[in-house]
């Protein structure tokens, strides 16, 4: 779901198929990542990353410098995507020009090298129920290097083609590729010269209505001319395919004398003509082929003809086709070898690619899948045997005693199928030797009774089909055995393959040579027989080569897994990846690790995630601690400094049994190596569980000192808030009192102005009490009396003039009484005997005329223009109002300016 589709498994990589594109998985840019980086296995998980480790292997010179990659999965796991994949890796980072080489040069051998995928995936690949591009064949793909680590060639070798394709497909399935790419790809030419109209139907080539991905006849003629085929040469490859296509639509019908051949069915006289145009025969030489057997009996070698029933020239028609298709795919394969390879000079080292069948198990099973399941069980004893050897040398290179001697390989199962003297490779060649009829019943009675004490020989006692099962590693198999003798004869009629050698075509004269004469199981010499070569010993004997160099290489391990069987993405059924994970034998590499030590951690990594279980030490009582754990260290990095790794690495192991609770047995559950802790999975739950209770602890303890320091912190944080608070409003008081200081001497300042003004005016609007005062004196007085007398005018002044501005104001508001109460107040006369004084007013005029007091004399104002400002506004009068100034009366009829 995260779009993560590999993973490791101890030294296998498991590869996911996505069952959709992820373009980003596999670009030049991460293929350059993988390669550049320092250590590319601390990168995710790829199949980039063994193949650089393959690449680093190689260049490290290393014995054994060779390197071999097998990719194995069930159909459709993505097995020829990843050696698709990996190709390109190794002709990205290994394809470089050398010095003795041009970059075209160069470029040529990695674009020849990519391009036999397409050619060999459209002549041997097919849609089947589980895969729309099943590999229908093995390979192995070798990848050669230089001296300078640089891809110069490669070379391919294929196992096990299924032939039987050709002529026969199952239901839902198709033919080869190639077959629907000539017919729906060839041009109107094309088409005319190879009998392919528009719309014909031929037997051999069902669901051609269905179009895939692979149907692309483009791509495959543009890799075929890279290859060195020439268009003459394909044209003259099509053509005999098309022969084949014309053969299969070829019927007979059964003939009512045995002494005669059977009949050809009107509508197939066509296609016989046009196959043996095709195919450059005589049409009538090819009727008479198929329809009548060669016998040669006799010390005379006596010819003998014998009519063929329907059931055999539908076998023998079959036939032809089968090895005229196996011969052409064996032509195309060494081609490209031919295309491909380097001198054998040129090259020191090779990395091997090995893509073969995955483990199968169908309902009914027949010798194919009994050949691909031994196959499988060669290799998994191959990955079996180099992974335990793998976990022995590790154990030794640590110094530690252990050995597997009780692990039990599939050595039993090997030799039931392939083992000396009696076994059932064996049996059935010996089937083959007799050359008889066989019978289904007595293969499995001879079968069942000759290999009876074989534990991986099972009986299905139910079963209506003569059968057995074998019990691989991956799960009992059932095979029928009707069949399989002849399946493993592979019969090729001798007449039929001379019946090829006359054929006029370029092509088949080359897969058909005259010379030497080809000797078959119907062709004894003298009264001995020769050996037979079924097809069980050719691939055994291929088998063999194969494992011999695998054996002489680095094995690496790529195991493909089918997430569905329907091919969803995003789609994941646990029950089908169990299944497959049994046939692929990680489920083995599971037991094995079992066996033995399955964690492993590097003493740095060791002492980084559980040194901290020495913080348990002061809680174990006494007699438990060894006398390494009491030696004081108890997290002072001073004597961490000063012990090595390996003293601190024993001081702990020795207080683990104490804090694990694990009494030291003779099955210690951990040893330390010289670089490596090795433990159970027991052991390490253990180590887990006090590591969790201690990081426990440890939380607790932060949480205690986090909340008392946020405690303290806030405490702080509040006497700081108070203190501030309190700087503030201290400066704000002082800062509004300096405001109101400001502002009250500006009022002063101005009050004092006014008050100064308002006495000048004062002054001069007075009587001229003081001009004549002053006329009486001489004036050799002036200057003396002068400023006595100004300062008894001002306080006069200042005393009285309000008095004028209140009688003013108030000639409206105030009426008797309380108009005599102001103005005693205003001059300071004593308000408990108002008769002293007597205020006499205008008749017919509002406000006061004159003020006398009777004791000191009369004092009269007269009433003249104001010089105040807005004194001579008056507001709209009301009841309740009190009115604006009026008018001063003053005695002086002068006007007097400021």
């Amino acid at each position: 779901m995260a779009d993560m589709f590999y993973t490791n498994a101890g030294c296998t990589l498991v590869a996911l198929n996505p069952f959709k594109l992820v373009p980003q998985l596999y670009t030049p840019e991460l293929m350059r990542e993988y390669h550049s980086a320092p250590q590319p296995e601390k990168l995710k998980p790829h199949i980039f990353t063994v193949a650089e480790q393959t690449y680093r292997n190689v260049k490290s010179l290393i014995d054994p410098v060779n390197q071999s990659i097998v990719v194995s999965g069930e159909s459709g796991a993505g097995k020829t995507w990843t050696s698709r994949c990996l190709m390109k890796f190794y002709a990205v980072v290994a394809a470089a020009p050398t010095s003795w080489e041009s970059p075209k040069i160069a470029e040529r051998i990695e674009q020849r090298i990519l391009n036999s995928n397409p050619v060999m995936e459209a002549f041997g690949n097919a849609c089947t129920l589980r895969n729309n591009n099943s590999s229908r064949f093995g390979k192995f793909i070798q990848l050669q290097l230089n001296r300078a680590q640089q891809m110069t060639g490669a070379a391919v070798q294929t196992y096990l083609l299924e032939k039987t394709r050709v002529a026969y497909q199952a239901s839902s399935e198709r033919n080869f590729h190639i077959f629907y790419q000539i017919y729906k790809g060839a041009s109107e030419d094309e088409r005319f010269q190879w009998h392919l109209p528009k719309g014909a139907t031929f037997s051999w080539l069902p669901n051609a209505e269905r179009t895939l991905e692979e149907d692309c006849f483009e791509v495959t003629r543009e890799a075929m001319m890279h290859l060195g085929i020439d268009i003459p040469t394909q044209n003259n490859i099509f053509k005999v395919l098309a022969g084949l296509l014309h053969l299969g639509n070829v019927r007979f019908a059964d003939s009512e004398d045995e002494a005669h051949p059977c009949q050809l069915m009107d509508s197939a006289k066509c296609f016989v003509r046009t196959s043996a145009s095709l195919l450059g025969l005589h049409e009538d030489t090819l009727l008479e082929t198929v329809q009548i057997r060669t016998i040669r009996a006799g010390r005379q070698q006596q010819v003998f003809r014998k009519p063929c029933s329907r059931g055999e020239c539908d076998t023998r028609r079959d036939c032809l086709a089968k090895v005229v298709y196996a011969r052409l795919f064996d032509w195309l394969v060494s081609v490209i070898n031919s295309s491909i390879c380097a001198d054998p000079d040129s090259w020191t080292a090779f990395i091997g690619l090995l893509d073969v069948y995955g483990f199968e198990s169908f309902p009914d099973n027949s010798l194919e899948q009994l050949c691909i399941n031994y196959a499988n069980e060669k290799l998994q004893q191959h990955f079996v045997a180099h992974y335990l050897r793998a976990q022995q040398e590790e154990y030794a290179l640590e110094g530690l005693e252990w050995s597997f001697v009780n692990y039990q390989d599939n050595q039993t199962c090997l030799d039931l199928i392939e083992g000396s003297p009696i076994s059932i490779c064996s049996l059935l060649n010996e089937e083959c030797r007799l050359n008889r009829p066989s019978s289904a019943a007595q293969l499995q009675v001879r079968i069942e009774s000759a290999l009876a004490d074989s534990p991986c020989l099972g009986h299905n006692r139910l079963s209506q089909e003569p059968s057995f099962i074998v019990v691989h590693y991956a799960g009992p198999v059932r095979y029928l055995t009707a069949g399989l003798v002849e399946k493993n004869k592979d019969p090729v009629p001798p007449e039929l393959t001379e019946l090829l050698q006359l054929s006029h075509d370029p092509l088949l004269t080359v897969l058909f040579p005259t010379q030497p004469k080809e000797k078959t199981q119907e062709e004894p010499s003298g009264q001995s027989r020769a050996p037979v070569l079924t097809v069980v010993s050719k691939f055994k004997a291929s088998l063999e080569q194969l494992l011999l160099v695998l054996h002489s290489t680095t094995p690496h391990y790529i195991r493909c897994i089918k997430p569905n069987s329907q091919g969803q993405p995003q789609t994941f059924f646990q029950e089908e990846v169990v299944s497959q994970l049994e046939a692929c034998g990680l489920v083995e590499t599971i037991h094995i690790s079992a066996a033995g030590f399955p964690i492993r951690v590097s003493h740095q990594n060791f002492l980084e995630r559980y040194a901290l279980l020495r913080r348990l030490g002061p809680h174990m009582p006494s007699g438990l601690r060894s006398p390494h754990a009491t030696r004081g260290y108890s997290g002072q990095l001073a004597r961490t400094e000063e012990a090595t790794l390996q003293t601190v690495l024993r001081d702990l192991l020795h207080a683990l049994p104490a804090l694990t609770q694990v009494a030291a047995t003779p099955a210690d559950p951990l040893h330390c190596g010289k670089t490596k802790v090795f433990m159970t999975e027991s052991v390490l739950e253990l180590l887990e569980g006090k590591r969790a209770r201690v990081l426990e602890q440890c939380a607790r303890c932060i949480q205690y000192g986090w909340k008392r320091h946020q405690h303290r912190k806030q405490e702080r944080q509040r006497r700081a808030a108070t203190l501030i608070q309190a700087a503030i409003r201290s400066w704000l008081t002082r800062k509004h009192i300096q405001r109101l200081h400001t502002a009250a001497s500006v009022i002063k300042r101005a009050w004092h102005k006014w008050r100064v003004r308002m006495a000048c005016l004062a002054s001069k609007e007075l009587d001229g009490i003081e001009e004549k005062s002053m006329s009486q004196f001489p004036s050799s007085l002036n200057s003396s009396l002068l400023p006595s007398a100004q300062t008894r005018l001002q306080g006069a002044i200042i005393r009285l003039w309000p008095l004028g501005l209140v009688l003013a104001n108030a000639a409206v508001g105030l009426r008797g009484f309380q108009r005599k109460l102001v103005v005693c107040a205003c001059l300071q006369l004593p308000s408990d005997n108002l008769s002293t004084c007597k205020v006499q007013t205008a008749q017919g005029q509002t406000g006061v005329v004159s003020i006398r007091a009777l004791p000191q004399g009369s004092i009269k104002f007269h009433c003249r223009k104001s010089p105040l400002r807005y004194a001579d506004i008056c507001p709209e009068p009301s009841p309740y109002s009190i009115t604006g100034f009026n008018q001063i009366l003053l005695e002086r009829h002068s006007p007097v300016h400021l």
